[in-house]
């Protein structure tokens, strides 16, 4: 069976689906071509009928797309899992090939348009608020719609990928991009706050989805530097998309042109469908030995490179990873508890972190005697010195140890934070010191995000990888959520002591994550599910 023919289960739904979505898209554009001799201003205009049509169409296109990407129910084939995991074992000892590279690239560029859209929200903030006459403290819900909706996202895509695949996950996000682009032409902000909320919840899902399908593809040896590598320069790559098309595309028309950008965005990812292809080990659990065969032969570059183990050399313990998925409950038993525990409470204290401490972080500066002009000079050559970081991230995870080296980062941010008390406490004011500790923050928070996701993608079994990333992905994301919520009781306003507050949590779960982490470089995901049985 070649892996193309298993695309789609119902082609013509997917693209009658497709179509329709980008018609409900289309629907609103004479709406916003309303706006050209206002400024591109909507406030306060009537919702025409073309788009109540354009907004009844995207959920019809929605429902009939992942109708077409639900796959077939399991059904027993000729290969039993013991010989599949023996061809997964094999698969893992290629080397790296053109097919392997060609999905890092795809996934780069999905990854990249995943985060431009949470990115955008700072660039859309100033002129939303002008436009809507909005206060601070109102404007702030847009950043809250979005960040509660890439938790729940990533916890509910978690269990489509676990039940539906990787792939469809992946693609299911794409055509919410689409949907969502509609924002751009909405007239009030309650509108913007649905559509942001949608838009925050299909972000929110690609991401640890992402992470899960590339740990289930590339060989053992290669898996940790290029997740870690993946989340750097994707990461880097969406900022850097959302930050050029503010400054080219906003300055000829307004905010509003920056979510339309998520049809052609969105459009991009359903364009390179081809190039991604249903994890092996997803289609194994699911009894499709064939296909994952099919797959698995892909990307070891010939059939004769997949052949399985000779029974006198069988290759490791096989674990029978076909069972149904079963609920999230089951990250919190077992073997896997004490991991999960763990890597909840690292989420959580990260997302304080970066969506409270850093977000306050130039207002505060002024504590150290920095003045607001300067505050943005610093922070801006901090992230300078603290680029190289992401290459110390990726060799020490891939040449020394992976959750030792997440470990090291999450202390050197516990670390930090209470540098930062440290000075507030005793009032020095430093420039060099400040800039030190700044840099040092940045580089620890973007480590530690780099290694959360890719290492949560490793140590859970087949049938709980996506709910487990997706999962840890939401615990930062509800850390963000917590940081808001103490925002507005002026938490961060007390420096010292909201950073040695936001230091416990971190120096609990690398204290959490030292005593019941396993290691994963270089190691294949059924080995390490026997390191975690044992």
């Amino acid at each position: 069976m070649q892996a193309k023919r298993v695309l789609f289960q119902h082609p013509l739904a997917f693209w009658v689906g497709c179509a329709l979505i980008t018609a409900g898209v289309l629907a609103h554009v004479p709406m916003l071509l309303m706006g050209q001799h206002t400024h591109w201003r909507l406030v306060g205009m009537p919702m025409t009928a073309e788009m109540w049509i354009g907004m009844a169409l995207i959920p019809i296109g929605l429902s009939l797309s992942f109708y077409a990407l639900m796959p077939p129910r399991a059904r027993a084939e000729s290969s039993t899992p013991q010989a599949s995991a023996r061809y997964l074992h094999v698969a893992d000892g290629v080397a790296l090939n053109r097919e392997h590279w060609k999905l890092v690239l795809v996934l780069i560029v999905t990854l990249a348009i995943d985060v431009m859209k949470p990115a955008t929200l700072g660039f859309v903030m100033p002129g939303l608020s002008a436009e809507y006459a909005l206060p601070r403290s109102h404007a702030s819900l847009l950043a809250l719609f979005a960040l509660t909706g890439t938790t729940v996202g990533s916890v509910i895509w978690g269990r489509i990928a676990d039940r539906f695949g990787r792939r469809a996950a992946i693609l299911f996000s794409a055509l919410m991009f689409i949907g969502t682009a509609i924002c751009g032409a909405m007239p009030t902000f309650e509108w913007n706050l649905a559509m942001c909320f949608l838009m925050g919840a299909s972000a929110g899902g690609l991401l640890p989805i992402a992470f899960t399908l590339m740990a289930e593809t590339v060989p053992a040896r290669h898996r940790g530097w290029l997740m870690v590598a993946l989340g750097g320069i994707g990461t880097s790559a969406g900022y850097m998309i959302a930050a050029g098309s503010a400054a080219w595309l906003e300055p000829l028309f307004n905010w509003r042109v920056l979510w339309l950008l998520g049809l052609p965005t969105g459009a991009a990812i359903i364009f390179l469908n081809r190039f991604i292809p249903e994890s092996p080990r997803f289609l194994a659990a699911m009894g499709r030995h064939e296909e994952s065969h099919a797959i698995l032969r892909q990307f070891a570059g010939s059939k004769r490179a997949l052949e399985a183990d000779d029974p006198a050399h069988p290759g490791p313990a096989v674990i029978d990873e076909s069972h149904p998925v079963s609920g999230i409950r089951q990250l919190m038993r077992g073997r896997h508890a004490r991991i999960t525990w763990a890597l909840l409470v690292c989420g959580t204290g990260w997302g304080l972190a970066n969506f409270g401490f850093l977000l306050w972080l130039p207002t505060n500066l002024k504590e150290l005697g920095v003045d607001p002009a300067a505050a943005s000079a610093l922070l801006a050559k901090s992230a300078f010195f603290a680029l190289p970081g992401i290459a110390v991230v990726i060799l020490l995870y891939q040449r020394w140890s992976s959750f030792k080296a997440l470990v090291l980062f999450i202390a050197l941010t516990a670390a930090v934070l209470l540098g930062f008390a440290a000075l507030a406490a005793f009032q020095i004011r430093s420039t060099g010191l400040t800039t030190v500790a700044t840099a040092a923050l940045l580089v620890s928070v973007s480590g530690v995000i780099a290694m959360l996701i890719p290492y949560a993608a490793e140590i859970y079994p087949v049938h709980l990888r996506g709910s487990g990333s997706g999962v840890i992905a939401a615990s930062s994301k509800f850390g963000g959520i917590l940081g808001a919520a103490l925002a507005l009781f002026s938490f961060f306003d007390h420096f010292a002591l909201s950073a040695v507050a936001l230091a416990l949590p971190m120096a609990v779960s690398a204290a959490m994550l030292w005593r019941s982490g396993v290691e994963t470089r270089g190691i294949a995901l059924e080995d390490i599910q026997s390191a975690l049985s044992s």
